[in-house]
């Protein structure tokens, strides 16, 4: 049993006939619209026909030409007559990339070794500092540090307290 879409495109190429025909054409709901659209459908057929056909060719020896460049692409074949190249790979191929890199690889190294040799050997850092000593009285402050630091090179001292209580006025005095 044919679906409605393929009587429908069996209507408009004209393949329906006889009882399947008048079955159809009675099953359609507006047949002057229908046989409208039919007519459109068919002009639109010869104009693609036309429009879209196949031109001959006017230049034969051209394509021939064309012909035989792409056999030959396609082969590998040298032609002895043309002296140009006709490959069309590109300047980066793969070995040219591993050889560009190494390359690059090894300048970095080079320049890295010459830029380690001429540094100097480092000294002492001016951040390095040295804990002198720590001491807090347990009864004024129990969760108190006080740390002290010397920094030699530029001959200071840092006393660095954290936790402290404050020291009632007669602390000094005793």
């Amino acid at each position: 049993m044919k679906t409605f879409e393929e009587k429908w495109t069996a209507w408009l190429d004209d393949q329906l006939s006889g009882c399947e025909l008048s079955d159809f054409e009675a099953s359609l709901p507006d047949k002057a619209a229908a046989h409208a659209e039919k007519a459109e459908a068919k002009k639109l057929g010869e104009l693609l026909k036309r429009e879209l056909s196949v031109h001959p060719l006017k230049n034969e020896e051209f394509f021939s030409h064309q012909l035989r460049e792409t056999i030959v692409r396609e082969t590998g074949e040298e032609r002895p007559e043309r002296g140009r190249r006709t490959s069309t790979s590109s300047w980066w191929t793969i070995p040219r990339l591993v050889w560009a890199g190494t390359a690059s690889l090894a300048v970095f190294l080079i320049c890295t070794m010459f830029v380690m040799h001429q540094e100097r050997a480092p000294e002492e850092s001016q951040y390095l500092t040295q804990i002198l000593n720590a001491r807090v009285d347990p009864v004024v402050s129990p969760n108190g540090t006080v740390s002290i630091f010397e920094v030699k090179q530029d001959r200071v001292t840092v006393i660095w307290t954290e936790g402290l209580q404050t020291l009632p006025a007669d602390y000094a005095a005793k």
